[in-house]
């Protein structure tokens, strides 16, 4: 495995390595606005029926205090110099932050045991809203501007022993609005695979819901044609002795930007996040992900990779875990690796670590962005393998630590075929 990284040290276990130059620590700090706010995970707004909205929160703050609501007029027009915008190109969002989202949305089809209830409902669905509150501008549009929802659920107790595959196919490139719902009920246990395919300018909203004892793994590939532009915010909730797997794997599309957040309503409660991505030449692939411990005793852990090839290949990973004042116990740790393939590539990587209590098992951070190692190269191809092999061999490996995270052998071996592709593209 190449390895291209200096890490950051883990608060509550011993660590001589230095600090990675050029990162600031956003947050490490009480917040003022937690303080005076709920405890609740889904602080604010979240007192408030879904019907109503009203925002609360102050923009570009920390994330104890992040402006969330359901009300699109909450949020101001982007320019650009928002902390949350800053690294996304905001024309090439297609109207998504800025324009009624009228268009056609993807098709849904929903196949797996037939224990699972799939429903289409209107917005006015009371599960619509529970799991979390627009946190940005463009998912505040979405919610605006969805006609209507997809909800999935595996009902109590129920162990799914095949994939939920839910078929999200786009077909138009007008601007478009999409909700999703999955619940997981107590104690049961199930793997739901988003399929994101076809063509679409689309933002979605995808909530979660993982119920006391219930296990959940989520899965969303995004292997959109070239044209598309999809923006997804997908929030879940997690209960107690409630464990949750969301594994991200970004390949296909224009502009792909996927925000990710778990939030822990009772002790007990796991969280694995796991993402892979793989930008080609003028792709633009961002991740921005949040892990609120706002209570005692949770666990939670996140490794992404990613590789990028070809000029203007952007990548942008940037993560968020908040350990609130009530959140003892806690044990966390968040790391990303990034490898460049060509020159003309970038990766921004921005990981942050908020703590709001001492009394933890500890809590860390790492990111690393690099090249190749010569020296993993020179020894394959000491061996007779050839440069071009070798090199696919050292990233297959870098990213193959993903790729087994999914335990869906079908899926595995549809995401390797896929970055084989993306290596033949080029002379790596």
């Amino acid at each position: 495995m190449t390895e291209i990284t200096t890490e950051k040290a883990r608060i509550g276990s011993p660590s001589a390595q230095p600090f990675i130059d050029g990162f600031t620590e956003e947050g490490e700090s009480l917040s003022p606005i937690n303080a005076a706010g709920s405890k609740a995970p889904l602080a604010g707004a979240a007192a408030k029926s879904h019907s109503h909205g009203g925002g609360v929160g102050v923009p570009d703050s920390s994330r104890a205090g992040r402006l969330t609501s359901y009300n699109l007029a909450d949020f101001k027009p982007l320019t650009g110099i928002e902390e949350d915008w800053r690294f996304t190109p905001l024309k090439r969002l297609r109207g998504l932050h800025s324009e009624v989202l009228s268009g056609t949305a993807p098709t849904v089809v929903v196949t797996g045991p037939e224990e699972i209830t799939v429903e289409s409902v209107g917005r006015d669905d009371r599960r619509i809203g529970t799991a979390g509150i627009p946190e940005d501008r463009v998912s505040a549009n979405a919610w605006e501007n969805f006609a209507g929802a997809t909800v999935v659920t595996i009902p109590s107790e129920f162990e799914a022993l095949t994939e939920v595959s839910v078929d999200i196919e786009g077909t138009s490139l007008d601007p478009a609005a999409q909700h999703l719902v999955i619940v997981a009920e107590k104690f049961s246990k199930a793997v739901v695979v988003l399929n994101h395919r076809g063509s679409a300018i689309v933002s979605e909203n995808v909530e979660i819901i993982v119920e006391d004892g219930a296990s959940l793994t989520v899965i969303t590939l995004q292997e959109w044609n070239d044209d598309a532009v999809h923006a997804s915010s997908q929030q879940a909730k997690i209960g107690r002795d409630a464990k949750l797997k969301h594994v991200m794997v970004s390949l296909g599309g224009d502009l792909v930007r996927v925000t990710p957040s778990a939030r822990f309503t009772a002790p007990g409660g796991e969280a694995e996040m796991f993402g892979l991505y793989f930008a080609d030449a003028g792709q633009h692939l961002e991740q921005r992900l949040f892990v609120d411990h706002a209570v005692a005793n949770c666990k939670s852990n996140v490794l992404y990779k990613g590789a990028l090839q070809g000029r203007n290949a952007h990548a942008v990973w940037v993560g968020d875990v908040l350990i609130r004042k009530e959140a003892e116990g806690t044990d966390t740790y968040e790391a990303n690796r990034n490898l460049l393939l060509t020159d003309g590539a970038r990766a921004d990587s921005v990981p942050n670590l908020e703590i709001e209590t001492g009394l933890i098992e500890g809590a860390g951070h790492a990111s690393a962005t690099g090249r190749m190692d010569d020296e993993h190269l020179f020894y394959l191809m000491a061996r007779g393998i050839p440069e071009d092999v070798a090199r696919r061999l050292v990233v297959r490996g870098f990213l193959n630590e993903i790729i087994q995270q999914i335990k869906v052998p079908s899926i595995e071996e549809r995401l390797t075929e896929a970055v084989e592709h993306e290596l033949a593209l080029t002379d790596n």
